[in-house]
């Protein structure tokens, strides 16, 4: 297991180390010892795993102080574009985003501290993708910004590319007017 950096203070992708044989493959997600040796928070309280289909996009998520999280996303099946983007007013890269892919193939993981949104595009025909969090999901402190606000290329090239969203990640503010808790 790697933990690099990204160029985002508190982004980091985790490239993993896995073994494969007649039985299938087998990888590590998660290493306490590792993560507490880069400085990440190892104390994660809940997960989550979602399916979707192509062209689905789930985002940009996040949770208000006092229930922000850390949180730490793979894909076991299929390949989505993972993408965060800086919600820290006082941070250098402040309404900058990162994107990378995830997927069962390549076995990449992402971790994100808080203050960033979060979410993802499915790339293939469908994909699963986990989510362990530092703190428990609280409702009231859910919250995003429109996923098309801060000119993240998405990879929408033609008319097959409409992106499928649900009607409450379509009403986010966009980022230019959010309002930042962080």
């Amino acid at each position: 297991m790697r933990i690099a950096e990204t160029g985002m203070s508190g982004v980091y992708v985790i490239e993993h180390t896995y073994h494969k044989d007649l039985r299938g493959e087998f990888f590590k997600v998660f290493n306490g010892a590792l993560f507490r040796e880069a400085g990440l928070v190892t104390d994660f309280r809940e997960a989550f795993h979602s399916t979707s289909v192509k062209n689905v996009i789930r985002g940009m998520h996040f949770q208000v102080p006092p229930h922000d999280h850390e949180k730490l996303v793979y894909t076991s099946h299929g390949c989505v574009l993972d993408v965060v983007v800086d919600i820290r007013p006082d941070s250098s890269t402040y309404g900058q985003y990162f994107a990378t892919e995830l997927s069962a193939e390549n076995r990449k993981s992402i971790y994100i501290a808080r203050g960033f949104a979060h979410g993802f595009r499915v790339l293939s025909d469908s994909a699963t993708v986990h989510y362990m969090t530092s703190t428990e999901h609280h409702a009231e402190s859910d919250r995003g910004i429109l996923w098309n606000s801060f000119g993240c290329d998405w990879r929408l090239k033609g008319i097959d590319d409409d992106p499928v969203l649900s009607d409450r990640d379509r009403s986010f503010p966009g980022l230019e007017n959010f309002d930042s808790p962080f």
